[in-house]
């Protein structure tokens, strides 16, 4: 299968192609921001020990050593007619950290939040690593660089949207007053 996608000539894709083909990542590397942004904030306020921070983060690095490798690979393999090599795991993915990224400041309990974080890292990782393949997928060689570059733009800019935004999730979830007050 790969070897016939890649045999396949791929029409050069105009400058706004590429870009909408690539704001996705802006939605993926905004959850990752929020992810590393508020999460520990999260933790603490339900009750965890600083010095448990660490081990109750440590979701990120191994969903990203499981998850990313053996959902490339069977990305690789896959193909739906109707949606094509990739959009599945994107549409899998982006459902998963979105129900999570909602849930998470109105987590009951640490075990709920830790659960949680879980869940989104799968769901981010799931949606992230096929993403990346896309651009090889879809762009002639001559315009590889200027679609990876259009990733890196967005990765850029979703972890920055996500750090600036958290100071606003608070105002509006009414979690500003509620940390200054203890």
């Amino acid at each position: 299968m790969n070897k016939i996608l890649s045999s396949i000539k791929k029409p050069n894709l105009s400058f706004w192609q590429i870009f909408n083909m690539n704001v996705g990542f802006l939605g993926i590397q905004f959850s990752f921001g929020l992810q590393q942004t508020a999460i520990n904030p999260i933790f603490l306020y339900l009750g965890a020990a600083e010095d448990l921070l660490p081990i109750l983060n440590i979701a990120g690095p191994i969903t990203g050593l499981i998850v990313q490798p053996i959902i490339g690979a069977i990305s690789d393999k896959t193909w739906s007619p109707k949606f094509g090599r990739r959009k599945p795991f994107f549409l899998i993915g982006a459902l998963l950290g979105s129900l999570c990224l909602f849930a998470f400041p109105f987590s009951p309990a640490l075990w709920v939040a830790v659960s949680l974080l879980w869940i989104l890292d799968i769901g981010n990782n799931m949606a992230m690593e096929p993403y990346r393949a896309l651009v090889g997928d879809k762009l002639p060689k001559t315009q590889l660089s200027l679609g990876y570059q259009m990733q890196s733009l967005f990765v850029g800019a979703g972890t920055v949207i996500a750090m600036i935004s958290i100071i606003y999730f608070q105002d509006i979830l009414g979690l500003a007053e509620e940390v200054a007050g203890s």
